[in-house]
């Protein structure tokens, strides 16, 4: 399913991250003299909590932009159980949305993103809960993992270990399992598979009023343990303050609404001290070497860069390459393995922007098979009077490499050279690594183990361009990506794509039966290369019959999409099942679904998921023939209604004064429709107008946020909510013709419930209401 959504930033600094994210970066000197500062201090820290959207903006852009540091961002989940309020996605493809959100905010905030492989299930209020669905051990695993590897000197908590129930499960829970983490990382004896042992200085927990209840008491709490620092800076050389940046960076993640308007002024962040020696000032890395004494060999090379930070040429940084070049030399002498391959791609990048260096690597397709040659132009623009010579050219994991005679890269003279790659037979497609096997519960299962806590799956094709500068050779690695252009967008990017020759999909995931007459299923075949020739079956439950049994299909053109359509019948009795296509080409099987997810705000993903929906035999009694729907965010309901025989007509909310809402037996508001529909507010005396005169008015689920009419009486919805999804369900008023009419519900209705039983109860009522259902979490 592919959505468009529009979001514009201001003209600031970072637009030279675009919005697909894919673009190569171009620096200003400004943003040159950032880099060689970050360059030069040899320190990390690494912030923790649970979900996309928890962590601390403010905080991370601090400690990466003002303190130079390298910042990670460590979430225990993708947020997979969470809201999508721009799209239909949900599962496994919002928590898709949610970790390029998560990397579109670190591209602002300047920070590095990493994941464990908990499973967002949904909200759980007490940690026990996540620990009976999460596997403790193997998330504990790749907390230290990421410990290990990422070698923070810090690591700052952004929820209290010591309040389970304040908030949810998930957030206490990450804490708890940060606290313990941090002695584990530092024992050579625990968790040896995942690397050498590294042991951080300080734990620090994010503080700040709200976990005291109160700003008074806050003011009252004994602050010795902790530091606080303004994060509200000014950087003359972005032209914004450091929480403008937090806001915008904060504003990436739109599926859960997090929109918002820049703040600026001073701004206190406070930090408090769990393990560790205590600072003396608010310094958080005192008495840390973050220098380049701090490695055996790097004395020599802080002599040069510092000189280069303390002379820095705004008017003429490509003055500085013979010093950076030799810097370089120094760097890849060094023993420590950590701060040479970091170091290394920083200078690299430093001295690129220097020289002006533009170099691309696009691809004439946007994706390709296995097995299949794509032709891939390198740009190459020195536009410096540095001398450069462009030698190899190869691609990461593919034999060929092709050499080039010493070709002089002259300055601002462009060069372009074509060549054809082959892609390896046995490449991987491209999809989220943690989707390739069906998940758990509480936990995604990834086979390989060096891709574990990564934010996104490794490209398939990188090219690595070799250079000569200044009489040095250095490595240049860029990711093949795919440019083109829109007469109403301007010039535009995607990745680069390795994807199946074919695949197929069923349209609509539920199909509902009610009566013994055959459905249509419709399959969608698409493409993946030009003169696809091959068969398509359906596979079902036992006891349901298909018609016909297979069905051939050619498809002449690669990016095709082609329809055909099989005949279900459902056995007489009530039965559920799935259903999936099997296509068969070239004497390979194929059974995934193409999913694609297309927001300007982040780059284009295609996700591969198993191809299958959901058919369900009921015998279910309707009642009325016109339903109005007014669309919420991302629902699928008015296809269910039309399946079984309802007459669905979409009513837009700007047009409610103006239509015949009487012709409706009934009117449903979409699921959040309250909280994203602003025109909603203003035509509910429409709405309530139609109920008085006898109509039917459904109101599906909503959000206590943004929620100021909604019912005909008083009605307040709270956060309350039962998440134990096996609850019992008690019906109140067995009478009430809401469970028996026009079918009845029972206490069976609500078996197979899946991540939550509810939330956002309404916690007070007028009089008016008959409260239905009843439901409680254990011990509550």
């Amino acid at each position: 399913m592919t959505r468009k959504l529009l979001f514009t930033l201001g003209v600031f600094f970072l637009c030279v991250t675009a919005s697909q994210g894919q673009q190569p970066k171009r620096y200003s000197a400004s943003e040159i003299f950032d880099q060689v500062q970050k360059l030069n201090f040899l320190g990390s820290a690494m912030y923790v909590a649970a979900h996309p959207d928890d962590e601390n903006t403010r905080l991370i852009a601090y400690l990466a932009n003002h303190v130079k540091a390298r910042t990670a961002y460590l979430s225990m989940t993708r947020g997979d159980g969470g809201q999508n309020l721009i799209g239909p996605e949900i599962r496994e493809l919002l928590g898709v949305i949610r970790t390029q959100e998560l990397l579109a905010a670190r591209r602002i905030d300047g920070g590095e993103q990493l994941f464990t492989r908990a499973n967002d299930f949904g909200y759980s209020k007490y940690p026990e809960e996540t620990l009976k669905i999460w596997d403790k051990e193997a998330v504990m695993s790749d907390i230290v993992r990421a410990i290990r590897k990422f070698k923070p000197d810090v690591i700052i908590n952004r929820f209290d270990h010591r309040t389970p129930g304040r908030t949810h499960g998930h957030h206490t829970t990450s804490a708890m399992l940060s606290l313990e983490a941090f002695d584990l990382a530092g024992n050579p004896n625990q968790f040896q598979e995942v690397g050498a042992a590294w042991q951080p200085k300080r734990l620090f927990f994010n503080t700040s009023w709200w976990f005291y209840g109160s700003q008074e008491n806050f003011e009252k709490a004994d602050k010795s343990k902790m530091l606080n620092v303004d994060i509200g800076v000014y950087y003359p050389s972005k032209g914004l303050s450091n929480n403008e940046i937090a806001s915008i960076a904060s504003s990436q993640h739109l599926c859960q609404g997090f929109g918002r308007l820049t703040t600026r002024g001073t701004q206190k962040e406070y930090v408090e001290l769990l393990k560790g020696d205590m600072p003396t000032t608010n310094n958080i890395f005192e008495g840390i070497n973050t220098t380049w004494s701090r490695v055996e060999g790097g004395t020599a090379i802080g002599k040069i860069l510092n000189e280069v930070e303390n002379n820095f040429n705004f008017k003429d940084p490509a003055s500085h390459i013979p010093q950076l070049v030799a810097a370089y030399g120094l760097i890849e002498q060094l023993k420590d393995d950590h701060w040479r391959e970091l170091k290394l791609d920083q200078i690299k990048d430093v001295i690129s922007a220097c020289a002006g260096l533009y170099l691309e690597a696009t691809a004439n397709t946007p994706f390709t098979n296995p097995g299949e040659t794509v032709e891939v132009a390198f740009e190459v623009l020195n536009r410096s009077n540095v001398a450069m010579d462009l030698w190899k050219t190869e691609f990461q994991g593919i034999p060929n490499s092709f050499r080039h005679s010493s070709n002089a890269i002259i300055n601002n003279r462009k060069e372009i050279i074509k060549q054809e790659v082959c892609i390896n037979a046995d490449a991987s497609y491209t999809s989220p690594y943690w989707l390739l096997q069906k998940p758990d519960l509480g936990m995604y299962k990834v086979a390989e183990a060096n891709l574990i806590g990564k934010p996104e799956t490794p490209r398939n094709l990188v090219a690595t361009i070799h250079m000569t500068v200044a009489g040095k050779s250095i490595p240049f690695e860029r990711e093949v990506v795919y440019r083109y252009s829109k007469p109403d967008k301007g010039e535009l990017y995607k990745p680069f794509e390795v994807l199946p020759e074919v695949s197929a999909s069923i349209p609509n995931k539920v199909t509902i039966f009610d009566n013994g007459q055959p459905k249509e299923i419709s399959v969608k075949l698409v493409a993946g290369k030009d003169n696809v020739k091959g068969s398509v079956k359906l596979a079902r439950p036992n006891g349901w019959k298909v018609s016909p049994e297979e069905i051939d299909f050619e498809i002449k053109n690669k990016g095709e999409e082609k329809y055909v359509s099989f005949l279900l019948t459902a056995p007489d009795t009530a039965s559920e099942g799935l259903i999936s296509p099997i296509v068969m080409y070239n004497g390979e099987t194929y059974t995934k679904e193409l999913v694609t997810i297309d927001y300007q705000h982040i780059p284009y993903q295609s996700v591969l998921l198993p191809s299958e929906a959901k058919v369900v035999k009921l015998d279910i009694q309707k009642a009325g023939e016109n339903i109005g729907y007014i669309a919420g965010a991302g629902d699928a309901i008015p296809e269910s209604l039309e399946q079984i025989g309802y007459n669905v007509r979409i009513i837009d909310p700007k047009n409610i004064d103006q239509t015949d809402l009487s012709i409706f037996d009934a009117i449903v508001v979409g699921i959040r429709a309250y909280n994203i529909v602003d025109d909603l507010k203003f035509k509910q005396p429409a709405l309530l107008s139609y109920v008085e005169k006898g109509g039917n008015l459904i109101v599906q689920y909503n959000t206590s946020r943004r929620v100021d009419v909604m019912a005909p009486f008083d009605l307040k919805l709270s956060r309350d909510r039962v998440t134990d999804e096996t609850a019992d369900v008690r019906i109140l008023a067995s009478d009430h013709s809401a469970v028996n009419f026009p079918n009845k519900i029972t206490e069976r209705d609500f078996e197979g419930w899946v991540q939550e039983r509810g939330l956002y109860f309404p916690n007070q009522w007028d009089a008016n209401f008959t409260p239905i259902l009843s439901m409680e979490d254990p011990g509550e």
